[in-house]
């Protein structure tokens, strides 16, 4: 599993993880797949997505990257909309799988982290 230095492992401030430590001992690991944003969900949900995604744009840009410790959790509320496959076929359950930072649609759904002055844990 890829570690990705530099990379923040959680939201400042709060319990909203972003990487993980180590992988998965036995078996396969946690499968991403895209959930469902509601319009209700919490706004420190949000601001978590906010955060993850500020830092993948920052950290990657529009390259591929390798899912690496990357949470799956957090990966999964961007999976499939702002966080697409970046290779086929893509197996949704490997450390390797390459993923890419759609950023014309991140722009159109979180359009605030694209401002030069915003950064994670400011109001």
């Amino acid at each position: 599993m890829e570690k990705h230095r530099g990379f923040p492992s959680r939201y400042p401030s709060s319990d909203f993880q972003f990487t993980i430590r180590r992988p998965v001992k036995k078996g396969l690991p946690p499968k991403l797949f895209q959930r469902e944003r509601y319009a209700d969900r919490r706004p420190a949900d949000r601001r978590a997505d906010e955060g993850f995604l500020w830092a993948l744009k920052e950290h990657f840009g529009e390259e591929p990257f390798v899912r690496g410790n990357l949470d799956a959790g957090r990966l999964n509320w961007l999976f499939g909309r702002e966080v697409v496959p970046a290779e086929e076929p893509f197996d949704p359950q490997s450390y390797d799988a390459l993923l890419k930072v759609d950023l014309r649609r991140a722009e159109q759904s979180f359009p605030e982290i694209f401002r030069p002055d915003w950064a994670p844990g400011q109001p």
